[in-house]
């Protein structure tokens, strides 16, 4: 085994990590096509790399997913609002072609809609995308076929988006391209992923990821300006950076991220806020106006409570709740014996505020499936949590079919929801636990394992820490007799160097 002090970060010349030989679920599940990875594999020795591998997997999976959508594909979207819940496949696409305008071809904030919504709820670049979908739907024929061809051209769209999140998964972590196999074989990722148009705000924020492991802190930042563009939460991203980067220093990397991510928000969102401000703000007025809603923990406050919250009493205590979990999450990140890594603290933050949010549609596990196979590539805690969330998927399904029945009461009554509801929240929570035990006892980590810090971490990868708090420059006492290569803490690197001229190689340091 190699010793500390011949253990590289950075080194490109180590083999690709082979998950069948670290993880008991992936060696089992490995079976399937021919068992674990033996002594005499070869890796990179064929076309079929791992990034295409992953990549054919994904579109494999996003196709079973459409298939699932085919008994509303074929009719229950359209005869009967109690049919798309009890086959569990219900998409928001096909009913907003016409709600929200683009039947009629309105043009998105510009236009005023009929009805109750005046203006379209979503971000701009979400807004675009829908509008393009349009485009390529026929002006003719009956509503219902053009709703299909609209679904079907969206999907088709998304299916790209989710090519795009598995290989830059793949690519983000250079020895571990593999982990991205959880994303890609996700049943939550197929079943949800046509769901409404989440995947294209996912889509750009892991090639983000992927460009700040590259070192390219600019270029992530336009993505992550433009992922918030689709969807407001991953500007919640630029927190954890702001704290990685305080404690290792990289102000001027950090100061270029948040630039690029400023300035490509503005170039999406400048001319129409500029051009229709009304229909603009109307995704941030909406909100701040909505409701307790599905799959949120408010929500079964209010459903068990004979004096419901009002709307702006829950948007208080939800921000004040949002505000201590990412005070908690600070601490961590400062007083955590190793700097945790970037995936880890972005996806706590991220599942923070799904925690505390008082709407949770069943898309938003798109949201965590990336940021989870990064921060916890292990097949049984990805799985327990996945479990979880497919169980949530048919609850709020079947509870919807419940309520929409009538005398018939098909369905899931409302204390089966709620356990629904609470077991999305004990997965993720789950989740976040093991990830956080990870941060504080980082040999723990599956990542760390073999001597890499920080592979997704771009400039902070190796990086020696320049402000911490408490003991976290200190050997935790845990880590006494950590055997495996840890990476020497404190040098930065330099080409064809490792990290040992900042001190000890301590383990755990």
């Amino acid at each position: 085994m190699p010793s500390p002090e011949t253990t590289r970060a950075d080194a490109p010349q180590r083999d690709t990590v082979q998950p069948t030989r670290q993880d008991e679920v992936a060696a089992a599940g490995s079976e399937l096509i021919g068992g674990a990875a033996g002594r005499r594999v070869l890796p990179g020795g064929s076309w079929w790399s791992p990034v295409r591998v992953i990549a054919l997997v994904m579109i494999g999976m996003f196709a079973l997913g459409m298939v699932q959508k085919l008994p509303c594909y074929n009719g229950a979207w359209f005869f009967g609002a109690g049919a798309q819940y009890t086959h569990a496949c219900y998409s928001d696409i096909p009913h907003l072609f016409q709600g929200r305008g683009f039947a009629d071809g309105l043009v998105p904030y510009f236009d005023r809609l009929p009805g109750d919504m005046q203006f379209l709820e979503y971000p701009v670049l979400t807004g675009v995308f829908m509008e393009v979908a349009s485009w390529f739907t026929p002006g003719s024929g009956s509503l219902v076929e053009r709703e299909q061809i609209y679904w079907l051209i969206n999907a088709g769209m998304l299916m790209a988006c989710a090519a795009v999140i598995a290989v830059c998964v793949a690519r983000t972590h250079r020895r571990r391209p593999w982990d991205a196999l959880l994303v890609a074989l996700a049943p939550a990722m197929a079943l949800t992923a046509t769901i409404n148009w989440d995947l294209l705000a996912v889509a750009l924020t892991a090639a983000a990821l992927f460009l700040w492991s590259r070192e390219r802190p600019l270029a992530f930042g336009v993505f992550l300006g433009l992922a918030t563009a689709a969807k407001l939460y991953p500007v919640l991203i630029l927190g954890p950076l702001f704290l990685l980067c305080w404690r290792a220093g990289k102000w001027r990397a950090f100061g270029t991220a948040l630039a690029g991510a400023a300035g490509a928000w503005l170039v999406v969102n400048g001319p129409v806020m500029i051009g229709a401000f009304e229909g603009w703000s109307k995704f941030y007025t909406f909100s701040e106006e909505r409701g307790v809603d599905f799959g949120s923990f408010w929500l079964v406050l209010s459903q068990n409570s004979d004096q419901p919250l009002a709307t702006e009493t829950v948007n208080t205590l939800a921000t004040l709740l949002m505000v201590l979990a990412c005070a908690l999450i600070a601490v961590l990140v400062l007083m955590a014996p190793r700097r945790p890594r970037l995936a880890q603290v972005a996806f706590l933050v991220v599942a923070a505020f799904i925690l505390t949010n008082k709407v949770y549609s069943p898309q938003y596990v798109l949201w965590l499936i990336p940021l989870a196979a990064l921060a916890r590539p292990r097949w049984r805690d990805f799985l327990i949590w996945q479990s979880c969330e497919v169980l949530y998927y048919f609850g709020i399904w079947m509870y919807l079919a419940y309520t929409s029945s009538g005398d018939a009461q098909r369905g899931l009554p409302l204390e089966g929801y709620h356990l629904a509801i609470c077991l999305h929240l004990a997965g993720t929570l789950y989740l976040c636990a093991v990830v956080v035990r990870d941060a504080l006892l980082p040999e723990r980590d599956v990542v760390r394992r073999d001597g890499d810090d920080d592979p997704s971490g771009g400039v902070l990868d190796g990086a020696p820490d320049r402000f911490v708090l408490g003991y976290a420059d200190r050997p935790p006492q845990h880590a006494a007799h950590f055997s495996r290569p840890v990476v020497r803490w404190g040098a930065g690197k330099t080409a064809g160097e490792g990290f040992g001229a900042g001190g000890p190689a301590t383990p755990g340091s």
